[in-house]
């Protein structure tokens, strides 16, 4: 089979591919409409996060089988043009998991303890100790939205830490406690209510655009530090701008956009934003964990050995 790789990956996404047999581009970056031109000659697709893989790409790809994403998102790939055509679309997750939890983990330290700040006055030759008195994580509550990997990997440290986990997941429907520790909530306000750093692990889809508005921000403890690594487009920028200036929110955490990269800089600007640009799975272990992991389902779907991490039903 020919496979086509158009975002930078491990050099050994390519290798497992070849050692099988297959033939392998790699073509890191090129434009929509040069992939486009190229895409009929092959059988599978590998991307990261900058290719978007839309509906007139999926139609082009006429011999194309399958389509897979060297990590967890799938929002840059059109599944349901995919599904329509009958071919398959693969994820890896869990192969960045640990990399985008100790981020968030990182930043929920950094917010209890003006980190940031307290670098950049610093490196402006100033002397502001009085300015970044902070909190401690340990004896905090921390409300996780989502209860996926990520989820699950940032609670097991955060109980290490001494922290209390609670999480809401939609999934949810009743109050129990799991064998890691974490309280999970079927009411999403009490998790609001009683957490001082909040962090959201939710899947992007129709239902979870804009899941964190005015309305869940105002039921906020107030106060409470906020951290985003999931997706952007789930939180309401503009509300949580809002809710920054009001002092509703302490200080937040983004790692992830809207618009990518943004177009609008007031919500990264504030000073009590600390931001990444979408670096969440940016380590050496995550992106080698997902490029062997990806290449490895190929090979196996190829032989005949099955479907791994698929994201659709072709039937």
């Amino acid at each position: 089979m020919k496979v086509l790789i158009t975002d930078k990956t491990s050099p050994k996404c390519a290798e497992i591919l070849r050692n099988a047999g297959h033939e392998v581009d790699e073509k890191f970056g090129i434009s929509k409409e040069e992939l486009l031109k190229i895409i009929p000659e092959y059988h599978g697709l590998i991307v990261r996060s900058a290719t978007k893989v839309t509906a007139d790409i999926i139609e082009a790809g006429t011999n194309l089988k399958v389509i897979g994403r060297a990590g967890s998102g799938v929002d840059n790939i059109d599944v349901d043009a995919a599904t329509r055509k009958g071919i398959v679309v693969m994820n890896t997750p869990g192969g960045n998991t640990n990399a985008v939890a100790e981020l968030a983990l990182m930043f929920m330290l950094g917010l209890g303890r003006h980190f940031y700040a307290a670098v950049d006055s610093l490196k402006s030759q100033k002397w502001e100790k009085k300015l970044f008195s902070g909190s401690e994580i340990l004896g905090k509550t921390l409300g996780l939205l989502g209860y996926g990997r990520v989820s699950r990997s940032l609670a097991k440290k955060a109980l290490a830490l001494g922290m209390r986990v609670l999480c809401y997941d939609p999934k949810i429907k009743k109050n129990l406690t799991d064998e890691d520790g974490i309280e999970l909530v079927a009411d999403l306000d009490s998790v609001l209510a009683s957490s001082d750093y909040i962090s959201v692990h939710l899947t992007k889809k129709p239902e979870t655009m804009n899941f964190v508005n005015r309305d869940l921000f105002a039921k906020m403890k107030k106060g409470v530090f906020f951290v985003n690594c999931s997706r952007g487009g789930i939180v309401n920028e503009a509300d949580l701008l809002t809710a920054l200036n009001e002092g509703q929110v302490a200080a937040a955490a983004l790692d992830v956009y809207e618009n990518e990269p943004p177009t609008d800089f007031q919500l990264i600007q504030h000073p009590r934003v600390i931001c990444t640009p979408h670096i969440g799975a940016s380590t050496r272990e995550a992106q080698e964990n997902v490029a062997i992991q990806i290449a490895e389902q190929f090979v196996d779907m190829f032989a005949g050995k099955g479907i791994r991490n698929a994201v659709n039903t072709t039937g």
